[in-house]
């Protein structure tokens, strides 16, 4: 089965993934950024689909997605659907 999205998801995350920003760049630039622990804590993870993952938000069980990169692994820019 092809995936219409992989082209543009590749490039995604050639683009995230080819100078990966620390955590104080992605917060200044993307707002709150999560690592992992804080991933599993404030969201349950629905999906993977790179470089995004669908959530839903603990607090108040809105589903939405983030953007991650994969190293060093960080979550950022939730939207709600």
């Amino acid at each position: 089965m092809s995936d219409p999205t992989e082209p543009v998801r590749r490039l995604l995350v050639d683009a995230i993934n080819s100078d990966p920003d620390g955590r104080e760049a992605l917060e200044a630039e993307q707002g709150q950024v999560w690592d992992t622990d804080e991933l599993t804590k404030d969201f349950d993870v629905l999906s993977f689909l790179a470089p995004f993952v669908v959530v839903r938000r603990k607090s108040d069980h809105k589903k939405g997605m983030l953007v991650f990169q994969h190293n060093p692994r960080f979550y950022f820019s939730f939207k709600s659907e």
